[in-house]
């Protein structure tokens, strides 16, 4: 294959394996993060590496000029730079909201508006977003993070329709589990929060439940290697899925969450997480 790739988020975890993927597959893949410094390891593997912020206007324009001025145009776009914020609500601040739905969605689409110019023009390319089992249902301390993830799906469906007629395919990649950073990073994005308020208990809890289901493997999760091969397929399939839906963790809960009513879900979530705050 000779197709131009733009991976975003690529110093670890699944970025760094679509990367390394598209390589082998004979492409000519620009591997990016915030600090390309990150980026050496897959330099040696023939990576052109370049530093994209997507939360930084001037630094996506860059990185998309500079990859059309040499090629023409981006075959393909992997959307797949973002974190996990977790806490309560009402207790994570609006900037931490903002910073969420900065990384998590807004990079996403100004991307998609900088590549599409190019893949239409060519009358092909294909864009894979990263959602998550996320973006299907919901887990309680994870409002932030989940609200970007449905954000990620309604944008992908309606961008599917819009440009098919131009001959780029949109295609959703819906993660369960991964043995990555996730959990740390997520842990991590709580340490602002108070240990005193009313959402103390709930907090602790979620926060060991995290730690303690990322402490190895979870259970049903997928390595990001199968991630990525996953995103080969949506690249390399002729007519590829509207969503994949990856691993089997990911697989039956949202399978149970489509099946059970709202106030039973709430039960099931009783069992698994710390119980609600209560006055």
């Amino acid at each position: 294959m000779s197709d131009v790739v733009l991976i975003t988020g690529c110093s670890s975890g699944i970025g760094r394996a679509a990367a390394e993927g598209f390589v082998a597959l004979g492409c000519t893949v620009y591997a990016t993060a915030r600090r390309d410094d990150a980026l050496a390891t897959l330099a040696a593997r023939g990576c052109r590496t370049l530093a994209l912020d997507v939360t930084d206007e001037d630094s996506m324009v860059r990185a998309v000029r500079s990859i059309e001025a040499e090629h023409g145009a981006i075959d393909v776009l992997v959307n797949n730079a973002g974190y996990g914020q977790q806490g309560a609500v009402e207790e994570t601040s609006i900037d931490l909201f903002r910073s969420q739905f900065e990384t998590n969605v807004f990079g996403a689409v100004r991307l998609c508006q900088l590549v599409l110019p190019g893949m239409r023009a060519a009358g092909r390319g294909r864009i894979v977003n990263l959602s998550s089992m996320g973006g299907r249902m919901t887990l309680p301390g994870g409002g932030a993070y989940h609200a970007t993830k449905y954000a990620v799906e309604a944008l992908s469906d309606a961008l599917r329709y819009e440009v098919k007629g131009f001959g780029v395919g949109v295609v959703l990649v819906e993660p369960g589990p991964v043995t990555t950073e996730f959990g740390t990073t997520a842990n991590a994005s709580m340490a602002d929060q108070t240990d005193d308020g009313p959402y103390a208990g709930f907090r602790q809890g979620v926060d060991a439940l995290v730690a303690k289901t990322y402490a190895g493997e979870p259970k049903g999760s997928a390595r990001p290697e199968a991630i990525a091969a996953v995103i080969e397929t949506a690249l390399t399939t002729g007519r590829p899925k509207a969503r994949y839906l990856v691993g089997s963790t990911a697989r039956s809960i949202v399978a149970a969450h489509a099946l059970l009513p709202d106030r039973t879900w709430d039960r099931f979530l009783a069992t698994q997480y710390p119980k609600p705050p209560t006055a």
